[in-house]
């Protein structure tokens, strides 16, 4: 069963720090490449950062550039989305996503980030 397991969300004070995590089973993590979505309320799907499959390249979101960092970690099947200096424009439900040329796109469960002002 394919699955990707976000956690790491909660309520945090503006200016705070969270680290999100994306656990992956019943694919192979290293043929993918993954990214972090959110969605707040009424608002559309945003992409906030991704990381390839071969070299690791990453990518950001203009919204959250210079305050995330995403990092993966093959061996144990984990990303991680480190997040500082949030702010209250970043409450969102977060999800993690895998996707590659030719091979299904999969989708995880959210963890909710509220930062409060």
């Amino acid at each position: 069963e394919v699955q990707l397991q976000a956690s790491g969300g909660g309520l945090v004070p503006a200016g705070g720090s969270l680290k999100l995590s994306c656990k992956v089973s019943g694919f192979t993590m290293d043929d993918y490449g993954i990214g972090w979505f959110r969605q707040a309320p009424g608002k559309e799907r945003e992409g906030v950062s991704c990381i390839m499959r071969d070299d690791g390249t990453t990518n950001y979101g203009d919204s959250v550039k210079g305050r995330v960092t995403i990092s993966r970690d093959n061996a144990r099947n984990m990303v991680y989305l480190q997040m500082s200096s949030l702010k209250p424009e970043d409450t969102a439900v977060y999800y993690c996503h895998a996707r590659a040329p030719f091979k299904p796109i999969y989708w995880g469960q959210g963890t909710q980030v509220t930062v409060s002002s």
